[in-house]
């Protein structure tokens, strides 16, 4: 019994009619799900659609807790234990808790309901266990993580440098280290918002030479995902071929 749920809510092959139609719902599911967050009031039909969306969405993630032993192929309690902190059900986890009201209660009284709510777009997320174009994106994210983790932490080396000089060099400019970290962010992406800026020739000229620098750190993660993505469908078409 729990072997079949398993191979019902697991990504189906092409000869599990059951499991692709699972597949198929779970998409459609998924994409109804967001609907409620293109509006900015909540009417009772918006609301009563989320929380019927979160129902399945919970009872999926139930299914997959309880056959988590085949998922890790393991008998071992160890397996029920370690699911739960795998990424996609954190994912899971996090996309559903906004629909409840409890939950929001809490975070209205910590002023972050609207970001909270926001999180329910983490359900885009859950399709990527029944597209393969989006299985090999995560799979290039995975095997390209170590370059990515140090082009990262370059990148945020950067930010935090530039906004502590900028900060020293032009505090009339910048209110605080957020605001400097702020700006840093927006140069380091050359998006260039102009809400926040330097106005002496100091503070010009060091934000000239971070941008130029900037462009260089923001080139690196996408040279790494395109060549990971390349070589990575390069693989799954020589493995379909043989």
């Amino acid at each position: 019994m729990r072997k079949r749920l398993y191979e019902i809510v697991t990504a189906s092959g092409s000869d599990d009619r059951v499991s692709s139609g699972y597949d198929a719902f779970m998409i459609v599911l998924i994409v109804v799900s967001l609907v409620p967050l293109a509006f900015k009031d909540e009417t009772p039909f918006l609301s009563a659609l989320d929380k019927t969306c979160a129902c399945v969405f919970v009872l999926d993630y139930l299914a997959r807790w309880m056959t988590a032993d085949y998922k890790y192929g393991s008998r071992s309690v160890l397996s029920f234990v370690r699911y739960p902190f795998s990424f996609m059900a954190v994912i899971d986890l996090l996309s559903v808790l906004p629909s409840f009201t409890v939950m929001n209660s809490c975070f209205k009284v910590l002023r972050m309901a609207r970001m909270f709510r926001a999180l329910r777009v983490l359900r885009v997320l859950k399709a990527a266990r029944y597209s393969r174009s989006l299985q090999i994106i995560l799979r290039v994210f995975r095997r390209s993580r170590e370059a990515l983790l140090t082009v990262g932490t370059l990148a945020l080396a950067y930010i935090l440098i530039c906004a502590l000089v900028i900060l020293n060099v032009e505090p009339e400019s910048f209110e605080n280290f957020y605001d400097a970290v702020y700006w840093a962010c927006v140069s380091l992406t050359t998006m260039g918002y102009g809400d926040i800026y330097p106005v002496t020739a100091v503070g010009r000229f060091f934000t000239m030479i971070s941008s130029f620098l900037g462009i260089a750190i923001v080139a690196l993660p996408a040279g790494i995902i395109t060549a990971g993505y390349m070589a990575e469908v390069a693989h799954t078409d020589s493995d379909t071929q043989a």
